[in-house]
């Protein structure tokens, strides 16, 4: 029989996931470990997670690159991460003022040795497969939304080249597998 998955929900306030450790600044929630994200290094062994997630975390966090970084250390080789953003074309991206960065179907690009812009800019060392992008993955969509991310989903560059400045979706997933 396999061991269970270790898991970290990293800044994950009263929403922790079910079996996860939760990590977050604020100590009015359900996190089992107060630590503020913007202050490196993590109180965390290094490859001690098969699983970490951030859910609508990384937009808050000072630095996108050292939080990576820092994802990639505790993260075991071959484990997944599961980032999830408002989409830079959403209101909600922009309506909140505690949202510090923006992210596009490439944002992750940059970690992805399989991708151009990963080659050209070496802003990092961690890298990660992006396995897949998801637009709306948890949102109830209507019908046209829905057909509109089913579109997104299937072609997210040619939904962001297109169509995301005329019918903006809310949140974008990124799968990550750790290199």
């Amino acid at each position: 029989m396999n061991p269970p998955l270790k898991a970290l929900d990293l800044g994950c306030g009263n929403k922790k996931r079910k079996g996860a450790i939760g990590i977050d600044f604020n100590s009015r929630t359900a996190a089992d470990v107060i630590h503020d994200l913007n202050v490196f290094p993590y109180p965390l062994e290094d490859a001690s997670f098969d699983e970490i997630y951030l859910d609508n975390t990384l937009e808050h966090l000072d630095d996108v690159i050292r939080v990576i970084e820092e994802v990639h250390r505790i993260c075991k080789h071959g484990g997944l991460v599961k980032v999830i953003v408002p989409y830079f074309r959403s209101i909600w991206a922009c309506i909140d003022p505690t949202h510090k960065h923006f992210f596009t179907v490439d944002s992750f690009a940059y970690f992805d040795p399989s991708n151009p812009i990963c080659c050209r800019y070496t802003y990092s060392l961690a890298r990660f497969k992006v396995e897949k992008v998801i637009f709306n993955e948890s949102l109830r969509n209507r019908w046209l939304r829905k057909l509109v991310s089913s579109f997104a989903n299937k072609w997210p560059g040619r939904y962001e080249h297109y169509l995301s400045h005329l019918y903006p979706l809310d949140d974008i997933s990124f799968y990550l597998r750790r290199l």
